[in-house]
């Protein structure tokens, strides 16, 4: 069975998605970190961050794979440097990229074939798996979703910055040439804004099992 969520930054997939996939006994995939990862292996090879051209040949040839939940660059555990403000600032930019998007989609479909998975995105309930058995798009204000991030305490910037940065990848990704945000429309969709994210994970995990009793 294939999981599929959507919703924009700070919203909270990654936290419902890995508890669910855990709780359910399921393969726990974040699209996002591949996206962060090509960034991030970009940014450290001292490569200018807006030379797309050099970032394809990084997409290219950087080698990415995920193991329990983690994501190796190269061989190398690189998943605590994947939400630095360098790559924050990045990221939305460089997933616009459609060959980037289409690399990244090609390796996802790859790791998730023949397994229970759960993977979060922008664009996964639409384009990456269009056919998934479960759909569901989460969704927040945007002073919510600041104030989450800015309450995790992983960020130097300030409410108001995290604000602004949030905001900015939201018209990015909601102006994608391919693999833009939207709500599909067959996906459950959830405002978190006043829920617990005990809530929401129930919520979502009762219409998995739903689906797999059906």
């Amino acid at each position: 069975m294939t999981v599929a969520i959507d919703g924009p930054a700070g919203v909270g997939k990654s936290t419902v998605a890995r508890a669910c996939a855990e709780s359910l006994g399921f393969l726990y995939l974040n699209s996002g970190n591949l996206y962060r990862a090509i960034t991030y292996a970009h940014l450290k090879s001292g490569r200018d961050p807006e030379d797309f051209e050099a970032l394809l040949r990084t997409a290219e040839t950087v080698d990415l794979d995920f193991a329990d939940g983690r994501i190796r660059i190269d061989g190398e555990d690189a998943t605590d440097g994947l939400h630095t403000d360098d790559v924050d600032r990045w990221v939305a930019q460089h997933s616009a990229v459609v060959e980037i998007r289409r690399i990244v989609n090609r390796k996802l479909r790859a790791i998730t074939r023949g397994r229970d998975v759960i993977v979060e995105g922008r664009d996964i309930t639409t384009v990456v798996f269009p056919d998934a058995e479960v759909k569901v798009y989460l969704d927040a204000s945007l002073d919510v979703r600041a104030r989450r991030r800015f309450d995790q305490g992983t960020s130097a910037m300030s409410l108001d910055e995290l604000r602004d940065n949030i905001a900015m990848r939201d018209r990015i990704d909601g102006g994608k040439v391919e693999g833009s945000l939207k709500i599909a429309a067959d996906a459950c969709y959830i405002d978190t804004s006043c829920l617990t994210i005990e809530g929401v994970c129930e919520r979502v995990a009762r219409l998995i099992r739903n689906s797999k009793n059906a």
